[in-house]
């Protein structure tokens, strides 16, 4: 019994204080608090926050519901963008300190610090390589013992790493290691189609941490030649990708082509974007009954350059009557330029006020702007277009869930569209500046 009750004291403390993770942000100021995240194939699970103190410190205690695995910690927002993995073992305490100019260094916790020293000793005989062939060295046998000492460190990192999480890093990490010489021109080519050889895209470990994602983009963008056609490059490397992770379930592979895709939007590979979205992503979105995400694809493929704007209707008041006309119905204009904004957006009242006066430079009948204001309350809107009386001036009841909206893919404001007389959409400018650039620019 004596035993039994010492047993049950001692349970709470066992329960509540297994291990931690501490560390330390700089420049502390910039940060408040910090997120714990479990990250799994599909979705992370939410597990504690922590507060960053003056000193730039931050504590996350582990119980024993915390199990071994990959974990995130997410250190602003967006929280995609601003997160790093840490392996937990759920035996040793980790330690770390992080900076956004050199990154995340740990300083205590052996599988963390394993896989760190493993990707600094391999980039530096990756450099040896690159500086070998940069010099146009002759030497065949000095290139020989590179690739020997890094097949070595490779095999050597694997057996020291046998056993824990960090172990499926390593190995997914391993890079083609030739045999003997090769030039230049035939190494790279090695590389690249060997690019995906050490990846098992069904690995639960490789699916829960940022690996796979890193490894998909440094492929894409990555191997391609500088004199390639740079569209033709990416797509042929979209397909090749899509090849290496047949293995995949069809949500993983979702979550790393909206990742390409998104990155694809972001620097305007409209086509490249488009290409993805129509080849893989739409027929997994139907496979997953997911119509966010095809909805989403649609959108953005129907408000591509090139593309005729999306028609919509609005009604005009003309000589006290009002009538109902649409977007495609209007002629007579070089250009036509929609702009989505509201009268609560900071950034709209100061634009739109310049764009009315821009507006005021273009030839007659040259432009028109169609100024559709997103808006919960029309009370303010009514007030603010008494000054801009040559817009079309449409009401855009229920904000972002306005039906024109969800047609541009609308989310945030101000947004523009630029349209040709044809009504094609020419330019997607990002701010009022953009604008007036394109229009100013021969």
């Amino acid at each position: 019994m004596k035993h039994l009750i010492a047993i049950a004291l001692l349970l709470p403390h066992l329960i509540l204080g297994q291990y931690s993770i501490t560390g330390r942000f700089s420049p502390p100021e910039d940060y408040k608090v910090v997120l714990l995240y479990k990250s799994n194939p599909t979705v992370s699970k939410y597990i504690n926050s922590a507060e960053i103190q003056k000193d730039g410190s931050f504590k996350f205690e582990l119980d024993s519901t915390v199990t071994r695995g990959i974990y995130k910690i997410v250190y602003a927002v967006p929280q995609e963008d601003y997160n790093f993995d840490v392996i937990y073992s759920g035996k040793e305490d980790i330690e770390l300190t992080f900076n956004p100019e050199t990154g995340v260094s740990f300083l205590k916790s052996f599988e963390n610090k394993l896989l760190s020293s493993y990707a600094n000793s391999m980039s530096r005989i990756t450099q040896s390589i690159g500086e070998y062939y940069r010099k146009g060295s002759k030497d065949t046998t000095a290139l020989r013992a590179i690739f020997k000492i890094q097949r070595e460190t490779q095999d050597s990192f694997e057996k020291a790493a046998k056993g824990t999480i960090a172990l499926d890093l390593i190995k997914a990490n391993k890079p083609y290691i030739p045999k003997t010489y090769v030039d230049l021109k035939a190494y790279l080519n090695l590389l690249k189609t060997h690019y995906f050889d050490a990846i098992d895209f069904s690995n639960k470990t490789l699916q829960s941490s940022s690996l796979m994602e890193a490894k998909m983009l440094n492929y894409v963008f990555g191997m391609t030649a500088s004199t390639e056609d740079e569209t033709k490059a990416y797509i042929e490397n979209t397909d090749a990708l899509w090849r290496a992770m047949a293995s995949a379930s069809l949500e993983v592979k979702r979550i790393l082509l909206v990742d390409l895709w998104q990155q694809m939007v972001d620097l305007n590979k409209e086509e490249v974007a488009n290409y993805i979205g129509e080849s893989y992503l739409m027929d997994i979105a139907v496979s997953l009954n997911d119509q966010r995400l095809l909805n989403g694809l649609i959108v953005f493929k129907d408000t591509s350059l090139g593309n005729e704007a999306p028609d919509f209707s609005f009604n005009v008041t003309k000589e006290g009557k009002t009538g109902n006309r649409n977007l495609s119905e209007l002629k007579g204009y070089k250009n036509y330029i929609i702009v989505f904004w509201n009268s609560n957006c900071s950034h709209c009242l100061d634009e739109i006020p310049k764009l009315h006066d821009f507006y005021k430079t273009f030839q007659k009948d040259s432009v028109k702007i169609i100024a559709i204001a997103l808006e919960d309350d029309n009370s303010r809107w009514e007030d603010l277009i008494v000054d801009y009386p040559e817009f079309i001036n449409i009401y855009g009841k229920g904000k972002w869930e306005n039906t024109i909206a969800k047609r541009y893919g609308v989310r945030s404001t101000p947004t523009y569209y630029v349209l040709d007389k044809d009504k094609r959409i020419v330019s997607k400018p990002e701010h009022f500046d953009a604008l007036e650039e394109w229009f100013t620019t021969d």
